[in-house]
């Protein structure tokens, strides 16, 4: 068995599309993902999971429909089961998710941003 650290530097350089995460490890039933966002998502919820969001780098606004989180870099928001959020970045921001496998970007709104399952960074 090889034991590699895994840089979320080098793994976000990897790519440059928004919105579709990629998954850079695995932590029993959950995947840890790298993520490049920019502008504005879609309303959504996830009805059988929280959704944990940790900025790397840039500003993400969490938008709930009874307030708003702002994250920079270092700072995380776990959006609890069921709560209807969109993630809003003026700038470009990389993002590491962590939720449990399967579990699709767009939650219960699908729509043009739902993006493939991606493994290719493991």
């Amino acid at each position: 068995m090889t034991h590699v650290a895994v840089d979320i530097a080098e793994k976000l350089s990897r790519f440059s599309q928004y919105w579709s995460p990629k998954v850079v490890a695995r932590l029993n039933d959950y995947e840890i993902k790298v993520v490049k966002v920019q502008g504005e998502f879609v309303w959504h919820s996830h009805e059988d999971t929280d959704e944990l969001f940790l900025v790397v780098s840039g500003e993400l606004t969490i938008q709930l429909r009874d307030g708003e989180v702002v994250l920079g870099p270092g700072q995380l928001f776990v959006v609890p089961r069921g709560v209807e959020h969109c993630p809003v970045a003026e700038g470009e921001v990389h993002a590491v998710l962590i939720e449990p496998a399967g579990v699709v970007n767009t939650g219960d709104a699908g729509g043009p941003l739902t993006a493939t399952y991606d493994a290719s960074l493991l």
